[in-house]
């Protein structure tokens, strides 16, 4: 009797392990969005530098920095509906190259290529560094609109 209940037990405790995906979660807080071309999303060395292939997704996607304790991650969606709200705290996790990402506690998780990864200082000391120069831009009397659309 003992060993069939610690049976059922550690069954039902499988079952519930496997329906969680695998992996641990982190926590990141999405702080900027851009709509950006799909690229990323076609996989290999041919298919970025060679002839342009038929059936690709030629529309925008979403580009998104995730903002980490340690790491600053540059990740872009497959297509333009893979929204994900800005200043949103997000639990990810690294899925055969991707970021898999959670909102809210949904059931689902979307995937996002990796374009870019950096130390958060060094993301932050950039900022600075951007920041400051526009203080400057703007203290000579310089127009910055122009500034802003030579970008």
């Amino acid at each position: 009797m003992k060993s069939t209940a610690l049976l059922l037990i550690v069954l039902s405790g499988l079952t519930i392990a496997s329906a969680e995906p695998l992996g641990e979660y982190q926590h990141g807080t999405v702080v900027r969005m851009r709509m950006g071309d799909c690229t990323l999303n076609h996989r290999g060395f041919a298919n970025a530098f060679g002839p342009p292939q038929g059936g690709t997704n030629e529309g925008a996607c979403p580009e998104y920095v995730l903002v980490t304790d340690k790491v600053v991650f540059v990740i872009v969606g497959r297509s333009s509906n893979q929204l994900v709200p800005l200043a949103e705290i997000v639990d990810f996790r690294f899925q055969k190259k991707e970021l898999a990402v959670r909102v809210d506690d949904a059931r689902h998780e979307s995937k996002f290529a990796i374009k870019e990864m950096t130390l958060r200082s060094e993301w932050e000391l950039m900022q600075r560094q951007i920041e400051d120069e526009r203080h400057d831009t703007s203290s000579h009397g310089v127009d910055t609109s122009m500034v802003l659309r030579n970008r």
